[in-house]
């Protein structure tokens, strides 16, 4: 009896000893919230939750804060580059994280997407002790923006003002044959919005950032395909009235696409479009020559 009574002792101590150890394998339960052994909250800085998915953006450093509902020692946190990784794989991937004065709130950078790119899943864990399995939380890392092909055209005025005004259409080519291939949109966390930018002066040379030249005319939307129509003056005198275009697209978590053109427009509304393909200053991150691989800007094809 006294044997039995011994086990039991040691078995209720263990217990208590584990009690501060945040040892849940899943971080979706949500019974006992607030109360200690429940797996903390994880957030990324630019996380977008879409649907039943956690989306982060790739190729910027993000900030990872990990909350617990009670002060907690020690803590480390790793970023899952996969599913089914090896112990030693994992391990490799550690944040450094820093906790505030009571132990309940750490946070550390990393950049996710240098190994897991496209549209991959994967963990990131966090563990208190030892002998306590990890908290996991999926992602989704999305390191390419929106894709499209946009045909660019000009005509006379439906509705016009005065005289000197021209139609400048651009639009998503649309397949005649379901499920072709990727049109206008994005592939993994979602379109998000366009927004075409007219110019009369070239700023691809003169600056990094478009914001720093004066725009002339802009049409946004937030669906795909692309349909918009912008108004822009010609002149009778001229032999035509070039405009420079930046077409930027966006995504859900922010990834960035850019396509540029020159639009040389006559009198009788006729438009010739060149994909604009010069070197630019290597500097300019925002500005990579000829705008993303696969766009097909300035096609003459009657819409």
């Amino acid at each position: 009896m006294k044997k039995l009574l011994l086990v039991l002792l040691v078995v209720a101590l263990a217990s208590f000893l584990l009690v501060g150890c945040f040892g849940v394998p899943d971080g979706t339960e949500g019974e006992g919230e607030g109360e200690p052994g429940i797996c903390p909250t994880v957030t990324v800085s630019e996380q977008q939750v879409i649907g039943t998915k956690t989306y982060i953006k790739g190729g910027e450093e993000q900030t990872i804060t990990v909350t617990f509902a009670v002060p907690t020692e020690p803590v480390s946190v790793y970023i899952g580059l996969g599913l089914r990784v090896t112990l030693e794989e994992l391990l490799q991937k550690e944040v450094v994280m820093y906790a505030n004065a009571d132990k309940t709130v750490y946070t550390g950078e990393f950049e996710f997407g240098e190994e897991i790119g496209g549209c991959s899943e994967a963990y990131i864990y966090v563990e208190t002790c030892g002998s306590c399995a990890p908290c996991k939380f999926p992602y989704t890392v999305d390191t390419e923006g929106p894709e499209s092909e946009i045909t660019i055209t000009g005509k006379a005025c439906t509705v016009c003002p005065e005289a000197g005004f021209c139609d400048l259409i651009f639009k998503t080519y649309a397949p005649t044959v379901p499920c072709d291939d990727v049109y206008c949109g994005d592939a993994c966390s979602g379109f998000a919005s366009y927004t075409i930018d007219l110019y009369t002066v070239k700023p691809f040379d003169t600056c990094c950032i478009v914001s720093c030249a004066t725009v002339y005319k802009t049409a946004t939307g937030t669906t795909c395909p692309v349909n918009n129509t912008i108004k822009v003056a010609t002149t009778t005198t001229e032999t035509s009235k070039t405009y420079y275009m930046v077409a930027t697209l966006l995504d859900k978590v922010g990834n960035q696409t850019r396509y540029y053109a020159t639009l040389a427009l006559d009198s009788g509304c006729g438009l010739t479009v060149t994909e604009y393909t010069e070197n630019v200053d290597d500097t300019c991150s925002n500005y990579t020559a000829g705008g993303h691989v696969g766009a097909t800007i300035g096609s003459s094809s009657s819409l």
